[in-house]
């Protein structure tokens, strides 16, 4: 049995180097039981090789880490029971069908052959890869078998799931059923580590973000918290009779010292510093006898907090391809 523990994933002062360079300096991570930790950062940032140490396929120079309470490095077989791992490549093998696959990792788990053949059946239909599950998986495209790898980290109803980018390569419409087997994988009770290229994907995902960069954690805390520590927060105003539209933008100005900005609709927007600028604005325009039409007030997306916490400009965060044992 395994020890018990609040957290499914917990990890202490990691520590990696490849020759020169410090690939993790000092990494603290901790996911709840059933929850979702979308770790993000920068090209070479880390983050694949925290996934590789947690995932007992690197071992740590520092620092330590369980997963359900099994030491990754003292309890290695037993962790591996406990997981499900989908790298940044599918690893699935091309000469075997896809149901080949599937019933070869069932029977390698220790499933008789019939559990094996269902196991392998449910999965193809849940991908969406039923009528290619006959296939070589050499004649599957490349999001096709991406679904099959990600399919092969599931077989063995793995209590924590390791996701490395695993919608890099699907489509829109294949990228949203894969969020909803994250989704269906949590309600049965799993704990999911993404990382991701994809912010609005840890958005729609994640229970918790830490953003690692040059191999520490630079922020840790839930969406929604990480874009009110980035501000930029966007105070927008539209009155209900557009004759009233100087006197909203005389108001913004006032609470927030900024020129406003004219909104198509006939509003105005500022930039402010909190919530309260909220507070003051409905006292505002109630003293001014303005009728709102809309009002709101507006976070930073991911992209803008990411941007912000790794000083890098507003690009899309591409792929890890780091460094390697």
């Amino acid at each position: 049995m395994p020890p018990t523990t609040d957290y499914a994933i917990e990890a202490e002062g990691l520590r990696k180097r490849f020759g020169t360079t410090q690939a993790l300096d000092g990494v603290d991570l901790r996911v709840g039981q059933g929850r979702v930790l979308g770790v993000l950062g920068p090209n070479g940032a880390g983050k694949t090789t925290a996934v590789r140490i947690l995932a007992t396929l690197l071992r740590p120079d520092a620092g330590s880490a369980r997963i359900g309470g099994f030491d990754v490095v003292r309890d290695a077989a037993s962790v591996r029971r406990t997981i499900g791992l989908t790298g940044q490549y599918a690893s699935v093998d091309e000469d075997l069908t896809g149901v080949q696959n599937l019933v070869l990792i069932g029977r390698l788990l220790d499933l008789s052959g019939r559990d094996a053949r269902r196991r392998a059946a449910e999965l193809l239909e849940w991908f969406d890869l039923a009528e290619a599950g006959g296939r070589r998986a050499g004649t599957y495209s490349g999001g096709m078998r991406r679904r099959l790898d990600l399919a092969a980290s599931l077989v063995g109803r793995p209590a924590v799931v390791f996701l490395d980018e695993p919608t890099t390569g699907l489509d829109p419409a294949k990228r949203e059923d894969m969020w909803t087997v994250v989704r269906s994988l949590v309600a049965e009770g799993s704990t999911v580590l993404l990382t991701t290229q994809y912010l609005e994907e840890a958005d729609q995902l994640a229970d918790e973000i830490t953003v690692i960069d040059h191999g520490r954690v630079i922020a840790h805390d839930t969406p929604l918290g990480l874009k009110r520590q980035a501000g930029n927060r966007t105070l927008s105003v539209t009155p209900a009779d557009p004759a009233q539209r100087a006197q909203v933008a005389e108001l913004l100005a006032a609470i927030s010292g900024e020129e406003p900005v004219a909104l198509p609709a006939g509003g105005s927007s500022v930039p402010v510093v909190d919530d309260e600028a909220v507070t003051a604005a409905v006292a505002g325009l109630a003293a001014r006898g303005v009728v709102v039409g809309e009002l709101s007030l507006h976070l930073p997306t991911l992209d803008e907090v990411f941007s912000a916490l790794t000083q890098t400009g507003p690009q899309p965060l591409a792929n890890d391809q780091e460094v390697a044992a």
